[in-house]
C-alpha cells in the first residue's frame, strides 16, 4: 500500500485525537452539541405563549419574574425562527434542514400564539411565504401522510393547531389517557395508539381534547372524567428531576402547552417544565431538540479512540471510568418499564433505555476494562453482564432488537430495526468473548442473525431506524444501515453471502467525489457558507462509517487469513474451514474494489480533514418521529474511528484476541 496515504493518515488521525481530546468535559467525558432546531424553538415558543394566555401569574414577586423570562424567551424565540426560514417559504427541524410540512405548521402555530402573548411574530412577508408554502405542500393531509397510522406525533401537531386556534379541536384525534392509570405491563395489550415514551403527551394532550372537543358518549366521558386526578399523577410521577420529559424540548413543550389551555399552568408539572424550557434556550435563541447525548457520545468517543492501532489508553482516567459507569441505570424506569442494567443517551435524569446506547457502552467499557485495576475491571465485568442481560431480555420474538421495550411492536420505535440489532449483536459478541462464556447467548444471537438475514434488501443493503438521509426521496439511508450491520458481521454474525452482498452494495454506492451518501443539498450548503469551494456531495459522516465497515470486513479477511496459516500448521481443518469462509466471502465481494473504495473513501476525509469540514455536522439523525438533527462530535468522532481502523486493517500483521473483529488494544499502568 502507498506509504504516503498511510503516513498522511497517521498524522491526520494524531490531529483528530489531539482535537477529540480536548473536547472532553471537566478532563473526562464527552457532552456534544445538539443542532438548534426550528421545530423544538416553535414548541417552546407555543408553550410559553400558552401559559401567558391562559394562566393567572399572581402579582408576587415570583410570577412577575416568571412572567418576564417567559416573554424574553418568546420574543428570541421569535427573532430566531425569522432567521431560518428556507428560501421556498417552509422551515426545517434543523438549520440545514429542507423545509417539511410538519415543521412549518409548528412555526405557524407559535408565530400566532406569540403574536397573541406577547404581540411578537413573523413579519408579513415570511407569514405570507409559510402559508403558501404550506398549501402548497398540501396542508393537513400532507401533514397526516408523513406520519401515517402513528399518532404520536401527528396529534401534538394539531393539538398545537388548535390551541392557536387554527384549526378546530374536533379534528384532534381523542387520546385514551385513562389508560395510563393502568399497571404499564398492560400497556401492550390496552394498545396504546403512542410509542411508549409519549405516555406524558397521552395524558396531557388526551385532557386537553377531552376538555376542550366534542363531548363523548357518557359511559367514555365518566371513565375519562373519572381518571383526570389518577392520570395527573402519572404525569408527575414520569416527570424528571429536570423537568423536561426525556429531556426533549418538543415533549415537554407539548405536555406544557396542554395543560395551560386546560388553565393548569401553574401546576407544579407546567411549572418544572417551563423551568425546563427557560433553562435549556440557547444564547441565539433557539432550543435543540434535546438536551444532550453525552453518554451516546462519550462511547462512541471511546471506541473511536480504541480503533487507533497505536492507542494506549492514556486517555483513560479513573474519573471517566466512574461517570461512564454511574450513568448506567439500575432502578426501574418509569416509562417503558425497563429493568435496570441499560444506559440512556444522556447522563440527564430524563434519559430513557435505549438499545442503542447500551450496546454502545458495553463495548465501551470492554475497550477501557484491560488497563484499569482489578477493583475496577470486576465492576466494569458486572456492568457489561447487567446491560448484557438488559439486551437479552429486550430481544423481540422476531429475533431482532427494538428501541424501547419488548413486545409493542407496531409503531416504529417499539419494532424490530436493523442498526439496533446489527448493535446489540456486536456487543453481546463481544461481552462473551470477554468473559469466556460462548454458549450463554447462542439463541438470541441466532436468532439475531436470522433477523438481519431475512431484512436484507434485495440489493444488498439494510436500512435503519435512528438515521436517514434527507436528499433521498424516502428519506432512508441504508449506506449507515449497512455499514452498522457489517460492523457486526466482522464480528462473524452474519453468513458469507450477507458479508459479501452488503460489501458490494457500498461499494456500487460510493459517489465520484470518493465519499458516501449526501446528496446535493450538502454541496450546496457548504458553498453558500463558504465551507468548499469542491464539488462536494458526500457528508463526513457516512464517508466515515462506510470506511470503518469496509476496513473491518477486509481486517476480517487478513485476521482470517492468519488463522488459516496458523491452521495448517497446527493441522486444525476445522478452524482452516471457518477462517477460510470469510475469505472467500470478502473476495466474492471483490477485494481489490473494496481496497480501492476503502483507499477513495480515506482520501476523501483526509482532504475533509485539510479542509476543516469534519468540523462541520450534517443532519443524518433522526429524533423521535423523524425529527432531523445533527452532531456537532459525530464527524469528528466517526472520522477517527475510521482512520483508526483503516491503519489496522493497513497493518502489515494485525493482532488479534480470538474476537474476530478486534485487535487486542495495549495496557496501561493508570
Amino acid at each position: 500500500m502507498n506509504s504516503s496515504i498511510l503516513q498522511r493518515t497517521r498524522t491526520t488521525l494524531d490531529q483528530l485525537r489531539e482535537e477529540l481530546l480536548s473536547e472532553r468535559c471537566n478532563g473526562h467525558h464527552w457532552q456534544g452539541t445538539l443542532s438548534p432546531s426550528a421545530l423544538s424553538t416553535a414548541t417552546a415558543v407555543s408553550a410559553m405563549s400558552s401559559v401567558l394566555l391562559h394562566t393567572r401569574m399572581g402579582e408576587d414577586d415570583q410570577s412577575t419574574a416568571l412572567d418576564n423570562r417567559l416573554r424574553t424567551c418568546i420574543a428570541s424565540g421569535v427573532q430566531y425562527l425569522q432567521h431560518q426560514q428556507n428560501d421556498d417559504g417552509g422551515f426545517g427541524d434543523t438549520d440545514r434542514s429542507h423545509s417539511n410540512i410538519a415543521t412549518s405548521y409548528l412555526v405557524l402555530a407559535a408565530s400566532t400564539l406569540a403574536e397573541r402573548s406577547i404581540g411578537s411574530a413573523l413579519d408579513d412577508d415570511a407569514m405570507r411565504a409559510l402559508k403558501t408554502y404550506i398549501n402548497r405542500s398540501g396542508e393537513l393531509d400532507a401533514l397526516r401522510e408523513r406520519y401515517g397510522k402513528d399518532k404520536t406525533f401527528v396529534v401534538p401537531i394539531l393539538t398545537n393547531l388548535a390551541i392557536a386556534g387554527l384549526v378546530p379541536w374536533d379534528m384532534v384525534a381523542a387520546l385514551p389517557f385513562e389508560a395510563a392509570v393502568f399497571p404499564q405491563s398492560m400497556y401492550r395489550l390496552l394498545q396504546m395508539p403512542v410509542v411508549s415514551y409519549a405516555i406524558p403527551a397521552l395524558v396531557a394532550i388526551g385532557q386537553a381534547r377531552h376538555f376542550h372537543g366534542p363531548r363523548a358518549f357518557f359511559p367514555i366521558r365518566w371513565i375519562r372524567s373519572a381518571a383526570v386526578g389518577r392520570s395527573m399523577q402519572v404525569l408527575e410521577r414520569m416527570q424528571p428531576e429536570s423537568g423536561g420529559y426525556l429531556e426533549a424540548t418538543p415533549l415537554t413543550s407539548f405536555v406544557v402547552m396542554s395543560l395551560a389551555v386546560t388553565h393548569r399552568g401553574r401546576h407544579k408539572v407546567s411549572l418544572r417544565g417551563l423551568e425546563f424550557l427557560v433553562d435549556s434556550m440557547n444564547e441565539d435563541g433557539s432550543w435543540p431538540i434535546d438536551t444532550n447525548l453525552a453518554t451516546w457520545v462519550t462511547s462512541l468517543a471511546i471506541n473511536s479512540l480504541a480503533a487507533d492501532p497505536q492507542d494506549d489508553r492514556g486517555w483513560c482516567t479513573p474519573e471517566l471510568v466512574s461517570w461512564h459507569l454511574s450513568c448506567q441505570h439500575q432502578v426501574r424506569h418509569p416509562f417503558p418499564g425497563a429493568q435496570r442494567g441499560w444506559w440512556g443517551g444522556s447522563d440527564l435524569s430524563g434519559a430513557v433505555p435505549d438499545s442503542d446506547d447500551t450496546p454502545a457502552a458495553i463495548l465501551a467499557i470492554g475497550h477501557i476494562k484491560p488497563c484499569l485495576n482489578e477493583t475496577q475491571r470486576e465492576q466494569c465485568d458486572h456492568a457489561i453482564r447487567s446491560g448484557r442481560d438488559w439486551l437479552l431480555k429486550l430481544q423481540n420474538r422476531d429475533g431482532g432488537w427494538p428501541t424501547f421495550c419488548r413486545g409493542w411492536g407496531k409503531l416504529p420505535f417499539d419494532r424490530s430495526s436493523n442498526d439496533l440489532t446489527a448493535h446489540a449483536l456486536r456487543a453481546l459478541v463481544s461481552s462473551q468473548v470477554d468473559s469466556g462464556d460462548l454458549s450463554q447467548a447462542d439463541s438470541h444471537l441466532n436468532l439475531g442473525k436470522r433477523f438481519l438475514e431475512k431484512n436484507q434488501q434485495a440489493d444488498g443493503s439494510w436500512m435503519p431506524l435512528w438515521f436517514g438521509n434527507q436528499d433521498r426521496e424516502d428519506e432512508s439511508n441504508p449506506v449507515y444501515g449497512t455499514s452498522r450491520v457489517l460492523l457486526a458481521a466482522a464480528s462473524g454474525a452474519l453468513p458469507d453471502s450477507s458479508v459479501a452482498a452488503g460489501c458490494q452494495y457500498l461499494i456500487r454506492s460510493q459517489n465520484t467525489d470518493g465519499g458516501w451518501g449526501g446528496g446535493d443539498s450538502v454541496g450546496v450548503w457548504l458553498k453558500k457558507k463558504q465551507v468548499t469551494e469542491l464539488e462536494v456531495t458526500s457528508s463526513i459522516e457516512e464517508t466515515a462509517l462506510a470506511v470503518e465497515a469496509l476496513a473491518a470486513v477486509a481486517l476480517s479477511e487478513k485476521i482470517s487469513a492468519t488463522k488459516v496459516e496458523n491452521a495448517d500448521t497446527k493441522r486444525d481443518k476445522t478452524a482452516h474451514s471457518q477462517a477460510g469462509n470469510l475469505q472467500t466471502a470478502v473476495q466474492h465481494g471483490g477485494s481489490e474494489a473494496m481496497s480501492q473504495a476503502i483507499i477513495s473513501g480515506v482520501e476523501f476525509l483526509l482532504n475533509s480533514v485539510d479542509e476543516y469540514r469534519h468540523r462541520v455536522p450534517w443532519p443524518i439523525g433522526f429524533y423521535f418521529a423523524k425529527l432531523w438533527y445533527h452532531e456537532r462530535l459525530y464527524p469528528l468522532i466517526f472520522t477517527t474511528a475510521a482512520l483508526g481502523k483503516f491503519l489496522q486493517f493497513a497493518a502489515d500483521k494485525p493482532a488479534f484476541d480470538g474476537s474476530i473483529n478486534e485487535t487486542k488494544p495495549l495496557q496501561n499502568s493508570t
